[in-house]
């Protein structure tokens, strides 16, 4: 394809989805490659790779395209921004459905005005690139936007957040929060969070949005020692920022292993210190 047929593709409303080999794919799903005999010399150099459905792509003609990324390919937040080199295109007929990484989330909550309350904020920061299939956004104090990512299809979700639990300031926490916080007095399950934006306020609202929760959520919390009071200010406490890397260490640990595992798995604590 020249320069223009390719302008035109990408200028062309994308298709939801696509049937290959019986299977329907969509944006996501892992292909792996198989590019036709007498096909362009860099398309046949791909063949045997995994990729990443980035979109689906219509032609003037209407002829169906699959924009991929390379699942092993270093530069691949380049392609999902659409950069030459790192985006390729293959017909429906040059892939074959491969097993699907799972979809997970990873989202950073917090407000960096508040103290440690910008914990999630600066372990995201620190996260490595990661696989095509793992997305880390950092959500800030967007209730809503964080509730209507939760039911856009995500196999797993990691909260990265300020818990206040009553252990010593650094601590972390695996948990997995609930869709209510707990009630005055009980104290067999503590509030996940001090500031408006907790975890299970927007697990709430996701539901009561519709649609489907993920079927794995967790949350990664860190005992505060000040979430900032009334007058508020920024930087992250000494333990706080103490236990930032062990959280990122801790995160890519939970993406390694299976999020998927049966429930009660993940229902302990993990001290850094």
């Amino acid at each position: 394809m020249n320069q223009l047929d390719w302008q035109l593709l990408e200028d062309h409303h994308p298709a939801e989805s696509v049937r290959v080999n019986g299977v329907e794919l969509k944006r996501g799903d892992m292909v792996r490659l198989r590019p036709g005999a007498g096909g362009d010399i860099f398309d046949l150099a791909l063949a045997g790779k995994d990729a990443i459905i980035d979109s689906i792509e219509q032609d003037y003609e209407g002829n169906c395209h699959l924009a991929v990324i390379l699942e092993d390919d270093p530069g691949r937040d380049l392609g999902a921004l659409r950069q030459p080199g790192h985006r390729f295109f293959f017909r429906p007929e040059e892939v074959e459905p491969a097993k699907a990484a799972p979809r997970i989330l990873i989202a950073g909550i917090g407000n960096i005005f508040l103290g440690d309350d910008a914990f999630g904020i600066d372990v995201l920061r620190r996260l490595p690139s990661l696989a095509a299939n793992i997305t880390v956004k950092d959500f800030g104090i967007r209730g809503y936007d964080l509730a209507y990512a939760l039911l856009d299809g995500y196999d797993a979700v990691i909260l990265v957040d300020a818990a206040p639990r009553g252990e010593a300031p650094g601590t972390l926490y695996v948990m997995e929060p609930s869709l209510k916080d707990s009630e005055p007095g009980d104290q067999a399950e503590p509030a996940l969070d001090a500031h408006a934006m907790t975890p299970a306020g927007v697990l709430r609202l996701a539901k009561s949005l519709g649609g489907q929760l993920p079927a794995r959520i967790l949350l990664v919390g860190c005992e505060p020692a000040s979430l900032g009071g009334e007058e508020g200010y920024m930087g992250l406490s000494d333990p706080v920022s103490a236990a930032v890397d062990p959280a990122v260490a801790l995160i890519e640990q939970l993406i390694a292993e299976d999020l998927r595992r049966k429930e009660g798995a993940w229902n302990g604590s993990v001290a850094n210190q």
